[in-house]
């Protein structure tokens, strides 16, 4: 079946000002590039999307410099905050075409939210009753057959106790709330640094690797995975289906 869409999901840049400046002993500018080629190279996308924690010290100067590899690509890019974000800098730098800050996205059949689980940098996040609200007026206002929500942080605990203790608060009521809605089909999220697919209760949880360093699943304390760097690629069928893949760079 031809897919009707195909998406590229990029999170956890972690990009500094100082394009030589190294997090976990991993060079988050080169990574990011690598990253970037290899997608390119495999996926043809239609929409580029940007799950948060983009910049890593906050600073203005690492959005400019995500900016500047992204904005010649030829693809519209769809970008939210994380834990990691400055929600100003964000706006200015990543809201001017063709970037777009928490735009919903209209493709064919399908509408794809975009959420702010941003809560200050302690590390957790939360939606709170206005992004709730938000999502429930856009799907109930929507005439779109099928919609996939995307945020951030991961609505379920993924059993690193350390990682679980910064998740997302109200990650309980988003499930509530999206299982209202049979036209969802899935939750998009990033914040992990590692693969995630599961089904909670009927609906679908996807969770994409970062494009710097990643964490090992299933660990109680701070650990880093020996992965490389990722993505996601997501193809939306008409019939509400979706098929996905991660691809990883060489180390």
């Amino acid at each position: 079946m031809t897919p009707a869409y195909e998406l590229l999901q990029l999170s956890d840049t972690h990009i500094f000002a100082n394009r030589d400046e190294v997090r976990e002993g991993v060079d988050t500018y080169q990574c990011f590039i690598a990253t970037l080629e290899h997608a390119l190279a495999n996926s043809t996308p239609d929409v580029v999307l940007l799950t948060g924690d983009l910049a890593e010290d906050y600073s203005r100067a690492a959005y400019l410099r995500i900016r500047g590899l992204l904005e010649e690509i030829g693809r519209p890019i769809y970008c939210l905050p994380g834990n990691h974000d400055h929600l100003g800098r964000m706006i200015e730098t990543l809201s001017r075409t063709p970037f777009h800050f928490l735009e919903t996205i209209r493709l064919g059949p399908w509408v794809i939210p975009m959420l702010s689980t941003w809560d200050g940098d302690r590390g957790g996040g939360r939606l709170g009753e206005e992004e709730l609200h938000r999502l429930r007026d856009e799907l109930e206002a929507s005439d779109a057959d099928h919609a996939l929500v995307c945020l951030h942080h991961c609505p379920i605990d993924v059993g690193s106790a350390w990682l679980d203790a910064v998740g997302l608060d109200d990650g309980a009521e988003l499930l509530d709330l999206v299982r209202e809605f049979p036209q969802v089909r899935s939750v998009l999220c990033g914040h992990i640094h590692q693969e995630l697919d599961t089904i909670v209760n009927g609906v679908r949880l996807i969770g994409t690797p970062s494009t710097c360093y990643q964490f090992q699943p299933g660990s109680e304390r701070f650990t880093l995975d020996d992965k490389p760097s990722g993505y996601r690629v997501l193809r939306l069928f008409a019939d509400g289906s979706i098929e996905t893949r991660v691809g990883r760079v060489a180390d």
